[in-house]
């Protein structure tokens, strides 16, 4: 879509599942199977969108998806289904690694910067050669030294090749004239959106304080956030003011609906397709 002076691409890395339950935390099972029908295993089939963002002469590209480093095990467990990849969809739209200028990880969970780095031979190197990555400062410390509860979310190969091409950021920043990032505790403590805005029209890229379309209502809140407190505060702050504005808001992990209009009618706030 065109979104003022910006153009915006959706980017699959394809799909992956996880555990219902943890996926909604105390909302029972009873509601949100009609939301997201669960496998035999209990899993939700989960989506792993990227924003490719095109301003001007720079390429910056939201999340990276979940990679492909991993072994058959890890394939099990998540049900990645790789049909779709990340630099498949780059290459459909005329770009290699080396067009992108600027990365964005809204955290670094294993589903959100898989393909910031890739293997070259016995080595791994970034995926992008030439691209600032960005991250709050924050949240690269605790992915380096996560925490018995959390530290299955992160992997180390993921990321830390890319650490020399990294600009940590210590709040609220803007990354390029109409692109900046806001700081949103409660999944993690330095989790941070993306706010694109130009011509009077914005787009909010949400990451996991709202994971899926399935998440909006303000109690429905996954057990995998550290702060589940801070995540009903920000979702009761961030999401009125984005439908007062009418904003297209971007799902990482909705398979079906990945993005949609927030609106506010009869003072209760709803969606619409996006255009």
């Amino acid at each position: 879509m065109r979104l003022g002076e910006f153009e915006i691409d959706l980017l699959s890395d394809g799909t992956f599942a996880l555990d219902g339950g943890q996926m909604f935390g105390v909302v029972p099972k009873v509601l949100w199977q009609k939301k997201l029908p669960a496998d035999e295993r209990n899993r939700v089939r989960l989506g792993l969108n990227c924003l490719l963002i095109r301003a001007g002469r720079q390429n910056i590209l939201v999340e990276t998806g979940i990679g492909d480093k991993f072994d058959e095990n890890f394939v099990d467990i998540f049900g990645i289904d790789h049909t779709t990849s990340l630099p498949t969809k780059l290459k459909q739209r005329g770009l290699e690694p080396g067009d992108i200028d600027i990365v964005i990880n809204t955290h670094l969970h294993f589903d959100h910067c898989g393909w910031n780095t890739r293997r070259d031979g016995g080595n791994l190197i970034p995926t992008f050669p030439r691209a600032r990555y960005f991250i709050q400062r924050g949240e690269w410390e605790h992915a380096c030294h996560p925490t018995e509860r959390d530290k299955a979310s992160y992997v180390k190969d993921f990321f830390l090749a890319a650490e020399k091409q990294t600009e940590f950021l210590d709040g609220d920043s803007e990354i390029v004239p109409g692109v900046r990032v806001e700081v949103m505790p409660g999944h993690t403590r330095n989790m941070q959106c993306v706010r694109v805005e130009s011509g009077g029209r914005q787009l909010y890229f949400i990451s996991d304080l709202v994971p899926t379309a399935a998440h909006l209502r303000f109690p429905w809140i996954m057990s995998f956030d550290l702060y589940p407190m801070e995540t009903l505060a920000n979702k009761q702050k961030v999401l009125p003011l984005l439908a007062e504005q009418e904003a297209i808001v971007v799902f990482a992990h909705d398979s079906k609906t990945p993005w949609v209009r927030m609106i506010e009618s009869d003072g209760k706030i709803s969606t619409v397709p996006v255009e």
